[in-house]
């Protein structure tokens, strides 16, 4: 692994774990637009750079996705895919393939929205939620409402570039705070690897977790990563050691992030 791509997180985490004092110095940089790093238990925050600066989440919308289908959805329900949700979708954004008539799992719909970072998978989630993307939409921003996300108004449940579609580092940290209680959606970010197994492929789809901090950061337990040209490469990534738990957003990281896809 290429240490330099990680580096900008590592200065949240890292520096937050050994040096905490540290946080407190005037001289700390980082190149993301918009960065914060949030003390959980204590509800304070540790470090912040625009941290109220409007950006587009990219994938990122997914900590939200994930969250509504987690309070929604029964893991083990099985439903037979319709496409109809899907119509108006860019050809490019469908990522997991699923076919019209295919009989999936809710779980496989979260695996694969998460793991894969599947923009079909993220909206047919929505449309099991909701019945339609646009109420799942309405649900969205009325819960980012109540998480007092007051710069955050959402277009879609996958990310996809919209100019209507915007959130904060300082809101993406209160979703993920408050995400981050749900046992099921906790799950399911601190998975590494899951067999997602399909009726056109007996022997199963493996697919990997690509947040390296699960397997290289000592206490890291989720969350998401994401990218598009607009946004740039994003991340927002939680640990927890000695009982502590932070959060860290990194929005529009550069180049450094080159090996964080969606």
């Amino acid at each position: 692994m290429k240490k330099r791509i990680l580096s900008f997180l590592f200065i949240f985490l890292i520096v937050f774990s050994l040096f905490p004092q540290a946080l407190c110095a005037p001289d700390i940089s980082v190149e993301s637009d918009s960065a914060i790093l949030f003390d959980v238990d204590q509800n304070s925050v540790l470090f912040e750079k625009e941290a109220n600066k409007k950006m587009h989440p990219a994938s990122i919308t997914k900590v939200m996705t994930l969250l509504l289908a987690a309070e929604n959805c029964n893991f083990d329900d099985k439903l037979t895919v319709d496409n109809t949700c899907l119509l108006g979708m860019p050809s490019d954004a469908i990522i997991a393939d699923f076919r019209q008539g295919e009989e999936v799992t809710v779980k496989d719909l979260f695996m694969a929205a998460y793991l894969r970072s599947a923009n079909d998978a993220a909206v047919l989630l929505a449309c099991r939620v909701s019945g339609s993307v646009d109420k799942f939409v309405e649900l969205m921003n009325a819960r980012a409402k109540e998480l007092g996300a007051a710069n955050t108004h959402f277009t879609n449940p996958t990310g996809l570039t919209d100019d209507n579609h915007y959130t904060t580092a300082s809101d993406l940290a209160k979703i993920t705070a408050y995400a981050m209680n749900n046992e099921l959606f906790k799950k399911i970010v601190s998975t590494k690897r899951y067999v997602l197994h399909r009726s056109s492929d007996e022997c199963g789809q493996v697919i990997l977790n690509n947040n390296k901090l699960l397997s290289s950061f000592e206490g890291a337990n989720g969350v998401k990563t994401g990218y598009t040209k607009k946004a740039g490469r994003c991340l927002v990534s939680s640990a927890t050691r000695d009982d502590m738990t932070v959060i860290a957003v990194t929005l529009d990281c550069g180049p450094m992030f080159e090996e964080c896809s969606r």
